[in-house]
């Protein structure tokens, strides 16, 4: 059988394509134009899987939520907020550019609504009030895409020189970007950590006496 002149198209494959434009060149360049070029397509085609813009990234969101793993609140509210979070991470640091997509929010994504359904459930669950459940899933979301999207250790130059003279407790600071993937993932594990134990009072405290 020939091969179709036009190449054949999925909502998957077009999600996909998306997410490598958005990997490779931000989430500001991404348009259906240069999709269904990348796709070598015409950009009407897309209209037939995708209505807007907006539903292919919905459908980006969605794919990377997926990856995230809230099977540890079987284990405990802790071990669950702890594995969320980590693999949380993990899904946007291999994708920071699309981290803006995932800090929009919830929305009507279906993987954002049943993460969001398992962690509450699971906090909800272990006896915390549904109050200080959203708080908690706040805290968790706003560290894990602030690590994601804002690196700290890169952010240095390498020139020793820009920090001898003004900044003397500075002086180590461009040695930071070398190891800044490890000083990063160490960084959002202590913040984790930190976090995680500062709700050591625990489940059934009310809001007002847990730190």
């Amino acid at each position: 059988m020939p091969r179709p002149r036009t190449p054949l198209l999925s909502r998957e494959r077009i999600r996909d394509v998306a997410l490598e434009l958005i990997d490779d060149h931000g989430l500001s360049a991404l348009s259906m134009r240069r999709l269904a070029d990348a796709l070598g397509v015409q950009a009407a085609s897309l209209y037939t899987h995708y209505a807007t813009k907006d539903d292919v990234l919905d459908a980006v969101a969605n794919k990377l939520i997926a990856e995230v793993d809230t099977s540890g609140f079987e284990l405990g509210w802790r071990q669950g907020l702890l594995t969320w979070a980590r693999s949380y991470h993990a899904a946007l640091t291999a994708h920071p550019n699309a981290a803006p997509i995932i800090a929009s929010g919830t929305q009507r994504r279906d993987e954002f609504l049943a993460m969001a359904n398992a962690v509450h459930g699971g906090l909800v669950g272990a006896g915390w009030p549904a109050r200080r459940a959203t708080e908690i899933s706040g805290a968790v979301k706003y560290l894990v895409i602030g690590a994601a999207s804002t690196p700290f250790a890169s952010g240095f130059a390498d020139d020793v020189q820009v920090y001898l003279d003004r900044y003397p407790h500075l002086t180590q600071a461009h040695r930071l970007r070398s190891d800044a993937a490890r000083i990063d993932q160490d960084s959002f594990e202590l913040g984790l950590r930190a976090l995680v134990r500062g709700l050591e009072p625990g489940p059934g405290a009310s809001a007002s006496s847990v730190p």
